[in-house]
């Protein structure tokens, strides 16, 4: 998906910038990169972080780099931040965006007079590069950020950089957030608030959705009033988020613990221990042990010393061959026990099947899966969740195709997604017959929204339920 931090101080904000990016590593896989403006102008470095973390790629650049203005970001695609020469002078740009509609505004830039866009290695346009095309069509950038927020059908987040400062804005509907921090003779925009706190930042605000913002070192201006319509992701919550942040005041940690236990709540199992797929699962599974009161153990580890978290292939099966050489088995706590594991969600099944079939070698008695959310029916609009380039990389579409006959329509759907319905409960039983499972049991749409306790017409949740 991708994360990024700004800031904006009297000083020098080069160490700033460096730890508050590199804080955003869980939320990419594919290129790092910082800005910063100062006396001299702009700098800019851009890393591939496929192979190693953020912080060794840029350690010889923070040494380097100097401005009091600087923004950064980790990215699951495109190389940013980038520089722009406009009529609105030179700025930095960098987004986190789902554009669905890069079609249909490539060729109305094209109609409007704008010659070129310089493709990627896969030929696919630079979103952040159209991003900054959709701003330059406006006469000042307060009106051209908004264009550009309007404009995307998906979801888009900016920071932009200039010598007049920071502008922040949150996507329109608030599907990725942005956090304020604030310490002395300095701001900082951040997508995860726990980022900047051991910088010395406190809370300052959290913006709201479509709101524009301008930092300097002395202020924050809010350019562009919130709206009130909010559709945030609840994947933040289940998965993405890392689990000392929070979003809209909801901890990730503890609605995650709220969560296992709703789910331990509806369950009859009677398993030896409860364990999380590390590290996805585990603070649900906590949850779930708190209010069942079942054991909470750790039967296999991964291990994360030469295996970081960015090394991460972009082929799903090398994807899955990295995950399972991550864990290590403990054995005298598997052997002849009956294991109830939860992870984050299902999505392909693959890695699940493996991770279960790895327990059984192990000598596990029984493996009673409980994902976290529902079952995945969508395939995610707004957010970078999966690039597959089809919702039958589901496994719950593919099984739903199978037992339809392949007429699968909207209606027939909506009926997969009712967990009091018959059509779920055979769909469940196929998926759990197919990775091998000895029960499955996802969480509920409804136990889980309670889980986040904030006002559900404020979350988004399509993937489940196909509802915009």
């Amino acid at each position: 998906m991708g994360g990024f931090f700004g800031v904006a101080a009297s000083q020098d904000c080069t160490f700033d910038l460096f730890f508050g990016v590199d804080y955003h590593s869980h939320l990419g896989t594919r290129r790092g990169g910082m800005a910063v403006y100062g006396k001299d102008g702009f700098n800019r470095s851009i890393h591939n972080i496929e192979n190693a973390p953020f912080r060794t790629k840029f350690d010889k650049d923070v040494q380097e780099m100097e401005g009091f203005y600087g923004i950064g970001c980790i990215s699951d695609y495109e190389p940013q931040p980038l520089i722009v020469r406009s009529h609105h002078g030179t700025y930095a740009l960098t987004t986190i965006s789902k554009i669905n509609n890069v079609e249909e505004l490539t060729g109305m830039l094209f109609e409007s007079g704008h010659s070129h866009f310089l493709e990627m290695s896969g030929g696919d346009i630079n979103a952040t590069e159209l991003v900054a095309a959709l701003i330059n069509q406006k006469d000042n950038l307060i009106d051209g950020i908004s264009y550009a927020l309007e404009a995307v059908d998906g979801s888009l987040s900016l920071l932009l950089m200039n010598q007049a400062g920071i502008y922040a804005a949150r996507d329109k509907y608030g599907r990725t957030p942005i956090v304020i921090g604030r310490k002395e003779n300095a701001f900082c925009a951040s997508f995860e608030n726990f980022a900047y706190k051991n910088l010395g930042y406190k809370d300052y605000k959290e913006l709201g959705p479509g709101e524009v913002v301008i930092m300097t070192d002395k202020n924050c201006i809010t350019l562009a009033n919130p709206s009130k319509e909010m559709k945030i992701c609840t994947f933040l919550w289940v998965y993405y988020g890392y689990p000392s942040s929070s979003y809209e005041n909801v901890s990730v940690e503890q609605m995650r613990y709220n969560c296992g236990a709703k789910m331990a709540m509806r369950d009859n199992v009677k398993p030896d221990i409860v364990a999380g797929v590390p590290d996805s699962g585990t603070a649900h599974a906590i949850g779930y042990a708190n209010a069942s009161g079942i054991p909470f153990s750790r039967p296999f580890i991964k291990y994360t010393p030469t295996w970081p978290r960015s090394f991460m292939p972009t082929m799903q099966s090398q994807r899955n061959l990295i995950a399972k050489m991550k864990l290590l088995a403990v054995e005298d706590l598997i052997r002849d026990k009956s294991l109830l594991l939860i992870d984050d969600s299902i999505v392909r099944g693959t890695q699940l099947r493996e991770t279960t079939e790895f327990l059984y070698q192990s000598g596990a008695k029984e493996v009673h899966i409980r994902p976290a959310c529902p079952p995945l029916l969508y395939g995610c609009k707004y957010l970078n969740f999966s690039r597959s380039s089809s919702e039958m990389d589901l496994i719950t579409r593919r099984v739903i195709a199978r037992l339809e006959n392949g007429n699968v329509t909207e209606e027939t759907l909506q009926e997969y997604a009712d967990p009091d319905s018959e059509k779920y409960e055979r769909m469940v039983e196929e998926i759990r017959k197919e990775l091998h499972f000895t029960t499955l049991r996802f969480n509920r749409l409804d136990d889980m929204l309670d889980a986040v306790g904030i006002d559900k017409c404020k979350l988004c949740t399509y993937c489940w339920d196909g509802r915009e």
